[in-house]
């Protein structure tokens, strides 16, 4: 399989970096329901009618990695709405005082999927760019919260 991944160098300590992955509405999306930071915690997100879906965090290793586990997806735009059902999504950090490097794997996000290209090009923008302005400069790029 070729699950999607992708890496990114941030010049931040891997406290910094854990924190903010943690703080989901501050780089994915202002529209998360529920907590995002204990083990177990469910949380839902919502991009307007486009995507919805559920996920849990199962696995938590301060400053070193975060998992979260797909319960529930809906896109408006697949036919297929089992897509990312059981996926993974791995945050893992590897660094010193001064650097991490974070490591991203959507464990079932595959080039066969319809969703990929969207998909890939979406968490592209949100781990090189919302998540890392969000470490170096406190403000990431979320979807606003919708009225």
């Amino acid at each position: 399989m070729n699950d999607f991944s992708t890496s990114v160098d941030i010049p931040a300590a891997p406290e910094k970096v854990f924190a903010a992955i943690n703080n989901v509405r501050g780089w994915w999306s202002e529209q998360i329901e529920g907590n995002t930071t204990a083990l177990n915690d469910v949380f839902l997100y919502r991009f307007k009618d486009v995507h919805r879906c559920t996920m849990q965090l199962t696995e938590l290793v301060p400053n070193q990695k975060i998992t979260w586990l797909v319960k529930d997806n809906f896109f408006n735009f697949t036919g297929n709405q089992q897509e990312w059902i059981g996926n993974t999504l791995h945050f893992t950090l590897d660094g010193d005082d001064h650097s991490t490097q974070l490591h991203f794997k959507q464990v079932g996000l595959v080039p066969a999927n319809e969703c990929y290209t969207i998909c890939r090009d979406c968490w592209e923008d949100y781990i090189h760019n919302s998540l890392r302005n969000l470490i170096l400069t406190g403000k990431g790029n979320p979807n606003p919260k919708e009225d």
